[in-house]
C-alpha cells in the first residue's frame, strides 16, 4: 500500500514540472539607496550650418580698436614732436645738451706747469677758451715741444695734464721702445698729431656725447718722425710681426699707464690712422684701453 503512495506521488510531481514554463519577462532589480539611475547614451543632434562672416563680425584690427580720442599717428607709433618725451643724452645734439665748461684748480694748473716745465716742455699759456655749448677751456696752454728737442705737429692745444701724460708716456715709454724698434732711423724729432683742441661731439657725430677734444681732455697721434728713415704710421698692426709692429702694439698698451682712456687703430674703424689718448677721470680710477 505504501509503495502505492509513493509512486503516486512522483507521478504526480513529475506532471506538474512538465506543464511549467518561465515567465514572459525576467524580474527588473530593484534600485539600492545612494545609487543613481544610468544616464542613457545620448544621441547626436547634427550642428547647425555657420552663418558666413559679414564685414561687421570680423574681429577688430588694433588700428579699428584704439578709442577715438586717440589720434591715428599716435596709434601708429608716429607720435608728434610735440608730444614726445624728452630725448636721451644719445639722441640729443651738442645745443640741446646745455653743458657748461668745468673750472679748473689754480692750484693744481700751478703744480701741473711747474711739472712740465722741470720736464723742459715748450709751452705757452692761452686766454681762456669759451666756444659756447660747453666747448672750451678754462685754463689752456699751446704746446710747441712735447720735450726738449721733440717738437708736437701741429702744435697742440689743450689742458696741462694732457701735456703732463704725453711728456712721461713720450720719456719713459715711447722713446725707449723706438731705440730698440727703429734703433737705425736716430733719434724721434717730432709726433705728429691729428687732432687737439676742437668742439664737436665724439667721432664727429650730429647726436650722442661731447668729445673729450672739446674739453681740452686729449689728443690723437698719428705717426712719429725720426732722424732719418720714414716716419712711423699708426696704422693696424695686430697682425704685423715685424718690430715696427712690436713698437706700435708697445707704446699703445705703454699709453694706458699716463692716460685714462687710450683707443688704437684695433679699437674701431674711427681710431685706424691714430691714438686717441685722453685724461678723462672716471669713478675709482677706471681706465679704458683698447
Amino acid at each position: 500500500m505504501r509503495k502505492t503512495l509513493a509512486i503516486a506521488m512522483a507521478l504526480a510531481c513529475l506532471t506538474f514540472l512538465t506543464s511549467a514554463r518561465l515567465p514572459d519577462q525576467a524580474p527588473v532589480p530593484q534600485q539600492k539607496p545612494g545609487e543613481t539611475a544610468e544616464t542613457p547614451p545620448a544621441t547626436s543632434v547634427p550642428k547647425p550650418e555657420p552663418k558666413p562672416a559679414t564685414p561687421d563680425a570680423q574681429p577688430a584690427t588694433p588700428e579699428t580698436a584704439a578709442p577715438d580720442n586717440v589720434p591715428k599717428d599716435d596709434t601708429k607709433g608716429d607720435t608728434p614732436p610735440e608730444k614726445q618725451g624728452p630725448k636721451l643724452p644719445s639722441q640729443q645734439s651738442l645745443e640741446e645738451q646745455h653743458l657748461t665748461i668745468a673750472a679748473e684748480s689754480d692750484a693744481e694748473h700751478s703744480e701741473c706747469i711747474k711739472e712740465l716745465q722741470s720736464l723742459g716742455v715748450v709751452f705757452k699759456d692761452l686766454p681762456r677758451i669759451d666756444d659756447g655749448n660747453g666747448c672750451g677751456i678754462d685754463k689752456p696752454i699751446k704746446v710747441s715741444e712735447v720735450l726738449p728737442g721733440i717738437k708736437l705737429k701741429p702744435d697742440g692745444v689743450f689742458r696741462c695734464p694732457v701735456a703732463l701724460a704725453l711728456a712721461h708716456w713720450l720719456k719713459e715709454s715711447v722713446i725707449p721702445a723706438a731705440a730698440v724698434a727703429a734703433k737705425d732711423q736716430g733719434a724721434i724729432v717730432s709726433v705728429n698729431q691729428a687732432s687737439s683742441y676742437i668742439c664737436r661731439l665724439r667721432n664727429s657725430a650730429e647726436t650722442g656725447k661731447i668729445s673729450e677734444h672739446a674739453r681740452g681732455n686729449a689728443v690723437d697721434v698719428a705717426s712719429f718722425s725720426f732722424e732719418k728713415g720714414d716716419d712711423i704710421a699708426v696704422q693696424p698692426r695686430r697682425e704685423d710681426s715685424t718690430l715696427v709692429g712690436a713698437f706700435q702694439r708697445t707704446v699703445s698698451a705703454a699709453g694706458c699707464l699716463y692716460f685714462m682712456t687710450v683707443l688704437d687703430p684695433e679699437s674701431d674703424a674711427a681710431h685706424e690712422t691714430h691714438f686717441h689718448l685722453d685724461v678723462l677721470q672716471r669713478k675709482g680710477g677706471y681706465r679704458y684701453c683698447h
